[in-house]
């Protein structure tokens, strides 16, 4: 039997193990990946640690996914052998539930998540439903590609519930899909004040170096108030932060999966219609739309690579904010 060199997660709060697996077959309707490279995310720490519950075991994380296909199940029609396709976190629906049939197919009711209840990319080969992959633009590199599958999409969502009439955007956590995002916001004229770790100037240079109008803390006030708020980094506390430096009619959008409570406040922070709400997952639109976008831009990634047997290494760094930007494995 052939067999693929995987990172493999047995149980929450353990570290990723190096294994030999086979090489999974395509069924109806999947194709079969051989992965070239696979974004690193905070959505997979938040599996390790157990915050997000009952994830496939043993599980091969990963959902930022960029390779070619290299077989194909029975059915399948819309890729050949040699497409190089990318691979989100929304993995699959079942299409007939309310939300599906409303155009909502990222609040599904029985949804497949990549990297959580199905393997994902931190691997040579993993397999995918073809209807939820991506082709990806020529202008990519694997690598420079992969970071576009999640931070991009959700960065890109979350942009978006933002609303139209926006000019002064905050984003809290600069990481991944936050300077994804802002060459995005800056591309179409808006200012842009970053709001990073308390003391992490490397990070609020780095956030004014991609255009940011005005980087600081998180704890401080920016020199002008916000249209909207985008929150990237997983602290309930930002919430609060968010409302004082919106002003009238502005929202916040919480643009990650999971996120620390969030303490009470005062109901003047959230009158004159201020808005607080979260995003959830993406939709295949959503990444249709982006992925036309960011060559246009266009969107480049700050990159750190690693290699497939070092996924935990990336990972803690990840945690730690050892660097800027995305994490990436580099695997074939």
């Amino acid at each position: 039997m052939d067999t693929m060199r995987a990172m493999l997660l047995d149980k929450p709060g353990q570290p990723l193990r190096l294994a030999d697996c086979p090489i999974p077959t395509p069924g109806p309707g999947q194709v079969l990946i051989n992965v070239h490279a696979c974004g690193v995310c905070h959505t997979d720490l938040h599996i390790i640690d157990g915050e997000l519950a009952n994830p496939k075991l043993p599980l091969v994380l990963g959902h930022q996914i960029v390779g070619t296909i290299k077989g194909l199940g029975p059915g399948t029609l819309r890729f050949k052998v040699g497409d190089r396709v990318g691979i989100p976190w929304l993995g699959g629906t079942d299409g007939t539930c309310r939300y599906c049939v409303r155009d909502q197919e990222n609040l599904c009711e029985h949804p497949t998540f990549t990297g959580y209840n199905v393997d994902g990319g931190f691997a040579e080969y993993t397999l995918a439903d073809e209807h939820f992959c991506f082709p990806i633009s020529p202008s990519y590199s694997d690598v420079e590609a992969a970071p576009l599958l999640c931070a991009g999409l959700i960065g890109y969502r979350t942009y978006r519930m933002a609303g139209e009439n926006v000019e002064n955007l905050g984003i809290y956590g600069f990481g991944a899909a936050a300077h994804i995002i802002a060459q995005v916001a800056r591309h179409e004229g808006k200012k842009i004040f970053a709001f990073t770790r308390p003391g992490d100037k490397a990070a609020q240079a780095f956030a004014t170096r991609l255009g940011a109008d005005w980087a600081g803390d998180s704890t401080q006030s920016p020199p002008e108030k916000l249209d909207a708020a985008l929150i990237f980094a997983p602290v309930g506390p930002l919430v609060v932060s968010a409302l004082k430096a919106t002003r009238k009619g502005g929202i916040v959008v919480c643009g990650g999966i999971h996120m620390s409570d969030i303490p009470s406040f005062p109901y003047n922070l959230l009158w004159e219609e201020r808005a607080v709400r979260s995003v959830a997952n993406l939709t295949r639109k959503d990444g249709e739309e982006f992925l036309k976008l960011a060559p246009q831009v266009p969107v480049k990634a700050d990159i750190t690579v690693f290699p497939l047997e070092r996924a935990g290494d990336a990972l803690e760094q990840l945690r730690d904010g050892k660097f800027t930007g995305a994490a990436v494995l580099k695997i074939n």
